[in-house]
């Protein structure tokens, strides 16, 4: 099942990235398609999402992982919703470490479970997954300058 790792280094210290990336209230500053958080609380918080045809779609998340300030991942509820006709299950994990000569190493993770028929389309989801991850960074490296 696709899982897919992009990493990038950025100029900031793990402690400010941290700040960024463990406040669910932030993602709309850096997560692809976020249109506003909501009901966020230290279990977990929704997304509203807007899709490629400007659909807005809400997404619910709990928190798994939380070790400030090198790591933190949150699960997608799926069952019940339209995700699942897709997905048997999606987590996000983000881990921070210092990086050499100084500032942040980031790795973002998307594991996605395919469910179904999806199964056969592993190809076409770890590249939109890329595509994801990648704008995430790039969004990052403008919030906190790209190392180099």
């Amino acid at each position: 099942m696709p899982v897919t790792r992009r990493r990038r280094t950025l100029a900031a210290p793990p402690p400010v990235v941290w700040q960024t990336v463990a406040d669910p209230q932030q993602l709309v500053r850096w997560w692809p398609r976020v249109e506003r958080v909501e009901g966020a609380d230290g279990r977990g918080f929704t997304q509203v999402l807007r899709s490629d045809r400007g659909v807005l779609v809400r997404a619910d998340f709990r928190f798994g992982v939380r070790h400030k300030p090198t790591a933190v991942s949150w699960d997608q509820d799926v069952e019940g919703t339209p995700f699942a006709k897709l997905l048997r299950s999606s987590q996000t994990r983000v881990a921070l470490a210092e990086a050499p000569g100084g500032g942040t190493a980031v790795e973002l993770v998307l594991d996605q479970r395919l469910q179904g028929i999806s199964r056969l389309g592993g190809l076409i989801v770890r590249r939109a997954a890329r595509r994801q991850l990648d704008g995430a960074l790039d969004a990052l490296a403008e919030l906190h300058g790209a190392a180099g």
